[in-house]
């Protein structure tokens, strides 16, 4: 899965998958009894084309065949997904592992998955876009929808609004994408406000939360908590696709936002519990953004493992030395010496009240003006 790599520089570097890798199973995750670890195969061009146009996957293929005649139209190419050898088929391979999840989950082989080299979610029909060449959340949910799921919950924790699959499923109303990001006023892709809300068919199942830039654990959950779990409970999946990008750590060089591992070990978490609580368990977590690659994205993704396997690691627990000795030798720096950033993670839930002066309080009032009364809530007190 590595093999999806942009070259030297390019911040989606795939030591971040390695990293990951490793240290899960230093910590034991991938040696427990009920944990499956397989190889995904390489989705073929009809599992692609579920949600890709035949075109742009036939434009892939031939870039990837000769990357020195790039596509730019179809963003094929360009700064942020330049041209390689083999793009198809490390992208396709990385779909698969998604697509894999999914079909796991319909035979009953599996409640819970988690494919951390996913979550390409700026992929859109004809192009690609923020680093993701195909979306392979998207075709996750559509081959659940395919395969006999009512309803399917997309939530999108990336700093990054989840543009491409909001846009693929505009106007599904079987599919309810919530994404939490940072605004579109400060980041790329310039999308995601409150008032896109779906299309004429599926009004109020586009949600989007644009918080501003700054914003660290204690906003962020409380933003979380004030539109997540009602909109799931008051849409009723059968079965959870999440995103877990980890850019909106304080420390990752591309956002803005401020969280800690802390935080988004919490929002794993909570997605988790939306799953026992309404879909029966079933939950297929992607990854996504992460562009610190040695001190976050590895410990992050490891938390979203061990929650999904029903091991949770607690965030004092130390880093394994043999992982820290890997990254001292191979890179030449330190290692996180604990799996939490050691911070005191609160926040005010919503039912203490709306704060018309502040700034997250604001975008969360939005957002739940915008879509609450379509789902029969009210705005003010649900």
């Amino acid at each position: 899965m590595t093999a999806y790599n942009f070259g030297a520089g390019h911040p989606m570097a795939p030591e971040r998958m390695d990293l990951t890798a490793r240290l899960a199973r230093s910590l034991g995750l991938f040696d427990l009894e009920h944990v499956d670890v397989a190889a995904p195969d390489v989705a073929s061009d009809a599992e692609l084309q579920s949600v890709h146009s035949p075109d742009y996957v036939a434009a892939v293929r031939r870039v990837s065949a000769d990357p020195s005649q790039p596509d730019e139209s179809r963003g094929l190419g360009t700064e942020d997904d330049p041209a390689f050898a083999g793009m198809h088929e490390a992208a396709a391979r990385l779909a698969g592992g998604s697509l894999m999840a999914a079909q796991r989950v319909l035979a009953g082989s599996a409640v819970h998955a988690v494919n951390f080299g996913g979550g390409m979610h700026h992929a859109a029909r004809d192009r690609a876009s923020g680093f993701c060449i195909y979306n392979d959340a998207a075709i996750a949910v559509r081959r659940l929808l395919d395969g006999g799921v009512g309803k399917v919950a997309y939530i999108d924790v990336d700093a990054h609004h989840g543009d491409g699959t909001q846009n693929i499923f505009w106007d599904d109303p079987r599919v309810l994408t919530l994404s939490l990001h940072e605004t579109g006023l400060t980041l790329f892709p310039g999308t995601g406000f409150a008032n896109e809300i779906g299309g004429p068919a599926a009004e109020g199942t586009a949600v989007n939360v644009a918080l501003p830039a700054g914003t660290a654990d204690a906003g962020w959950l409380r933003a979380f908590y004030a539109v997540v779990p009602q909109l799931v409970g008051a849409f009723q999946p059968e079965v959870i696709v999440s995103q877990h990008g980890c850019d909106s750590h304080r420390s990752d060089p591309l956002t803005h936002l401020n969280l800690s591992v802390d935080g988004q070990r919490e929002a794993a978490t909570a997605v988790g519990h939306l799953a026992e609580r309404y879909c029966e368990g079933r939950w297929i977590a992607t990854g996504g953004g992460g562009y610190n690659v040695l001190d976050v994205v590895p410990r992050a993704w490891s938390h979203l493992v061990a929650i999904a396997a029903g091991r949770p690691v607690p965030l004092r627990t130390p880093v394994p030395g043999e992982w820290r000795q890997y990254v001292t030798e191979k890179f030449g720096t330190g290692a996180p010496a604990l799996m939490g950033d050691d911070v005191e993670l609160w926040w005010r839930s919503w039912e203490v009240g709306f704060d018309p002066n502040d700034a997250v309080d604001r975008t969360v009032m939005a957002t739940r003006k915008a879509v609450f009364p379509l789902h029969g809530l009210d705005p003010w007190f649900d």
